[in-house]
């Protein structure tokens, strides 16, 4: 009963507030659709205790929507440590954003509409985790996208919130058709849209090729890829990426939840749950490897000019996104997994953070005027400075301590380093991209601190004068995710990555996670688990042998046996922490480098913003070309623009002018009415309405009538 409370509750409030407003009133659409979301998050909780503890695993059918021939699509919760893990982020986020906006939303005539698209919003998502079938998650899929229209677009009076909530949905509906095709391709080679039968019978399909316009594809390699255009729509990847920092014209609400515990994670969550797919896929895997890798870097890239406060929050959220698409496709399915996890805190705490600075500041979100905010803002500035120390991951290698990101991110460079020491594809092109975004999302979050709070206040005086705190109940939510950014990492490391990992994951992911790599090697698979889990005995040496040992054995089950020697040696050899002190650790270098650039990044933001204030400002003034590049975020909008929609708009109106006006109409239907009623117009000029001209007229054909009469009759 409790999974169908969580998933159904906050659709009833959407219904309750959505439709019957008029009768209830603002406060209790408002007290509904909260109360419900807090009923989802508690139960979550136990849900997850249940799961992850209790180890009860299970499968809720609800109803069989349609049975066609061989094709069945039934309702069901799948409850797993994965759909479990993501109950617990889009839940605690999401009503933590729904008491937000009792403040934040205060004055808005429409409140009640308002948190009834959060609450759909919230059941869309639910419905996408808990799917047991790859048709249950296109439904919820496709309701997150025409949630997240309806948010975006909220203020829908304001011009360029409309042009937002479109851009949103015309780009997620390129990644929706890949999405589409690929479940059409899942159907047409395995019979079956079930997880469970699509996923067992991967490797018998593995060989399997498709032949189109005379090549031959491989059926796996083309459903994986076809899974991931889908997933890069929905999660804002570079190509499909232009839509996120838009989605800024929407409440400060809404962008947290987007960014947060929603529509973009929901790309990772999809190919953390059809990692079978893309391990049996390692070219589709590579070019995720690569545009995760280019993602991070372009979002990067583009926050260090961003003037819009939420707009460089916004760039962070593509970037962070950017490592956990790299990690999946060097197979780091769980690495990816945290670091949505502990993302979702921080990255919360931020943009409500920025709601609550915008409050305060009547409205305003340009970073140009502001500063020197610390002081009327106190609460909000302490907060958002610990969103940003686990944004930027500051922590302590090889100790416990450390903010939230510091777990997370850390664990993928260093992992990416360790996957391209063993020749994994891309894997040093990630670990060193991995590392030049740190430092550069290290300055853009600095400079956003500076530029907000620090220094003298650039912008109106009546402003400053009147800016305030938020009220508490805009700032309690804040509190608890700030709680969050300190301590989930920490808390949860040794479940995700760390020596738990293979009990935790083992009916989600690869257990430990990687007891099959995507490269078909159960050396480097297992030598994954090891390093994050601390358990590794094997030499340098010992890859030949571990290969040759796979080829025996199923890649699973040498990982799996491995795995099990290493958790019982674990405690004796490696201490109490599990920590790894074998010849496989990532070099020391490797895991200090990403904290050096981390602080590197401060230091320059602090050098260009607090000791040599105006200096970074006057930088921008002179809008030199790589300034130009990076705040025009690399001319995408311009191109897309250029390409697709004037080219669009060009072969709409060929289509209109030729094709409809000229062909269709001038041939169909206005074609014969012209004709018709221009024959009329020629006849009614015989028509003059003078008598003596209709009797001239009948004189004429009488005698021509005479005339055939007297021929025709003598000719027979």
């Amino acid at each position: 009963m409790a999974p169908i409370l969580i998933v159904f509750g906050p659709l009833v409030g959407a219904l309750v507030s959505g439709l019957f407003q008029r009768f209830i009133g603002d406060r209790a659409a408002q007290v509904i659709t909260t109360g419900l979301l807090i009923l989802s998050a508690v139960l979550s909780a136990w849900v997850f205790y249940d799961v992850i503890f209790a180890e009860n695993v299970r499968t809720i059918p609800l109803a069989t929507w349609m049975s066609i021939g061989d094709f069945q699509a039934t309702w069901s919760l799948r409850l797993d440590t994965l759909s479990a893990v993501m109950l617990v982020v889009v839940t605690s986020v999401s009503s933590l954003v729904h008491v937000y906006s009792w403040g934040y939303m205060s004055d808005d005539p429409h409140r009640a509409r308002f948190f009834s698209y959060l609450s759909l919003f919230t059941f869309a998502m639910l419905m996408l985790v808990t799917a047991d079938d790859f048709l249950q998650l296109f439904f919820g899929w496709e309701g997150v996208g025409l949630a997240s229209y309806l948010l975006i677009g909220f203020w829908y009076k304001k011009k360029s919130a409309n042009n937002a909530a479109i851009k949103a949905f015309v780009t997620n509906r390129v990644g929706d058709f890949g999405f589409a095709l690929g479940i059409m391709a899942i159907f047409a080679i395995f019979g079956s849209i079930s997880f469970d039968s699509v996923f067992s019978d991967v490797e018998g399909m593995a060989a399997l090729t498709w032949n189109f316009l005379g090549m031959e594809y491989n059926a796996i390699e083309l459903i994986a890829f076809l899974l991931f255009i889908g997933a890069m729509g929905k999660s804002a990847q570079f190509f499909l990426h232009v839509w996120l920092p838009d989605a800024m014209e929407g409440p400060t609400p809404v962008s947290a939840l987007i960014h947060a515990a929603t529509m973009v994670t929901a790309g990772v969550f999809l190919v953390c749950r059809c990692y079978p797919l893309f391990e049996a896929a390692p070219m589709a895997s590579a070019f995720m490897t690569v545009i995760g890798a280019t993602t991070a870097l372009y979002a990067a890239t583009v926050g260090l000019a961003q003037n819009d406060i939420k707009r460089v929050i916004a760039y962070s959220t593509c970037s962070q996104l950017g490592y956990m698409f790299f990690a999946a496709g060097l197979g780091l399915y769980s690495a990816a997994m945290f670091h949505l996890f502990t993302h979702a805190f921080f990255k919360a705490l931020l943009f409500l953070g920025a709601g609550s600075v915008i409050h305060g500041l009547h409205h305003e979100q340009d970073m140009r005027k502001m500063g020197g905010t610390f002081k009327a803002l106190p609460a909000t500035y302490l907060l958002m400075v610990i969103g940003t120390l686990a944004l930027t991951g500051v922590g302590i290698p090889g100790t416990p301590i450390g903010f939230a990101g510091f777990f997370s991110k850390d664990m993928i460079i260093e992992e990416a380093f360790m996957m391209g020491q063993e020749g994994v594809p891309f894997g040093m092109l990630a670990f060193w991209v991995g590392v030049i975004a740190a430092g550069l999302t290290s300055f853009y979050s600095w400079r956003l601190i500076f530029m907000t709070f620090h220094g003298k206040f650039r912008g109106e005086k009546e402003v400053i004068d009147h800016a305030h705190e938020s009220p508490p109940v805009m700032m309690i939510p804040l509190v608890l995710l700030a709680v969050g950014a300190l301590f989930a990492g920490v808390a949860f490391k040794n479940q995700f990555v760390g020596q738990n990992a293979f009990t935790f994951w083992e009916d989600s992911l690869p257990a430990g996670p990687y007891a099959e790599g995507n490269y078909g090697d159960a050396y480097r698979a297992s030598l994954a688990v090891e390093v994050m889990a601390g358990h590794s005995e094997l030499e340098a040496g010992s890859l030949d042998a571990a290969v040759d040992e796979g080829d025996a054995h199923s890649p699973s089950q040498t990982a799996a046996d491995h795995g099990d020697d290493a958790a019982h040696a674990g405690d004796a050899e490696h201490g109490e922490e599990g920590e790894y002190h074998g010849g496989h650790h990532p070099p020391t270098w490797v895991l200090w480098t990403p904290l050096f650039v981390t602080a590197f990044g401060f230091a320059l933001a602090w050098f260009l913003y607090i000791r040599h204030a105006g200096f970074g400002a006057q930088l921008a003034a002179r809008r030199g070309p790589l300034h130009s590049f990076l705040l025009n975020k690399w001319y995408f909008d311009e191109l897309y623009n250029f390409v697709f929609v004037r080219g669009a708009a060009a072969l709409g109106d060929l289509f209109w002018k030729v094709g409809d006006r000229r062909i269709i109409d001038g041939l169909g239907p206005n074609g014969f009415a012209a004709s018709a009623m221009a024959a009329a117009r020629r006849l009614s000029k015989a028509q003059s309405g003078f008598l003596y001209h209709y009797a001239f007229v009948m004189l004429i054909g009488v005698v021509a009538l005479t005339i055939w009469a007297m021929t025709g009759a003598g000719g027979e």
